[in-house]
């Protein structure tokens, strides 16, 4: 009979905090992916000046897909190795709705066919992205508004739920 005293008291207390830490909001999908996508493009900005290092995925650099795997890894995303595998993985996003952490994708060599991609970055906003962009340069930003990546941009997309349907 003890046990069922104890037992009330804790029961109300229970329900106490429940009730009242239901009254506060939560975060909405929406907001949940737009943190999810800024502690991307903050992770990917926070390895700006790493040197490339073809076929590198940390330790001593990066290539471009493999600075997109590294990064995403850290959110705790699986995402492929390869450009080419990326692009085919992420969810499609249009241009004109790109947002911190999502990826776009390039078509850098003309002998690929029109189907593949070689090159990677991560959205980073305001027309930027941070990308490991060849051998002897580093992780760096750069424009998507500027002639050349204007010109290779093929798509852009997404591996977290930005909380959108």
């Amino acid at each position: 009979m003890g046990s069922h005293r104890l037992y009330l008291p804790r029961l109300v207390l229970l329900l106490v905090v429940a009730v009242l830490t239901g009254c506060r909001s939560l975060p909405s999908a929406a907001e949940r992916g737009a943190d999810t996508g800024a502690a991307i493009s903050h992770a990917a900005a926070q390895l700006v000046g790493t040197p490339y290092h073809f076929g590198g995925a940390g330790g001593e650099g990066f290539d471009c897909s493999g600075l997109v795997a590294y990064v995403h890894e850290r959110a705790g995303l699986d995402v492929p190795r390869t450009a080419d595998e990326q692009r085919r993985a992420a969810r499609p996003v249009p241009r004109n709705a790109l947002l911190p952490g999502d990826v776009v994708f390039f078509r850098t060599h003309s002998h690929l066919s029109k189907h593949r991609v070689d090159h990677v970055g991560i959205y980073a906003g305001e027309g930027r992205f941070i990308h490991a962009p060849h051998s002897g340069g580093m992780v760096s930003y750069a424009s998507l508004n500027t002639g050349y990546y204007q010109r290779h941009f093929v798509s852009a997309g997404r591996f977290w739920d930005a909380g959108q349907p």
